[in-house]
């Protein structure tokens, strides 16, 4: 089974909250979470046990530029971050290097998976 990992606890809240519907990844990596997938989503920093919060259904992967993100991908992110600015600003405090709008994302939406 693959997982979406949230490292950081800000993350993990919007997601138990069911507020969090999308996550941008740097670079493309489409093919490592192909449309139409389940997947754990799961939270913890690298080399830590994860905790699994839900499994869940990719509804739509999308590569795109950072300038191209629109206002929907942003808010299905983390709805605290209002602007493409904005969401370079923490890529670059989590990836600690420098991000520009030329450079490349994967959107992913997903939606919890539901036993029956």
């Amino acid at each position: 089974m693959m997982s979406l990992n949230f490292q950081a606890e800000k993350h993990e809240k919007l997601i138990v909250a069911r507020k969090k519907k999308c996550t941008v990844r740097l670079g493309d990596v489409s093919d490592k979470y192909p449309e139409g997938s389940i997947v754990w989503i799961t939270s913890g920093k690298k080399f830590t046990p994860k905790k699994h919060l839900y499994t869940a259904y990719l509804d739509k992967v999308r590569v795109k530029t950072m300038e191209n993100l629109t206002s929907e991908d942003l808010g299905q992110q983390n709805p605290e971050i209002n602007s493409r600015e904005e969401l370079i600003a923490d890529f670059e405090r989590i990836y600690k290097k420098r991000i520009s709008m030329d450079d490349t994302v994967t959107v992913i939406y997903f939606t919890e998976v539901f036993g029956g």
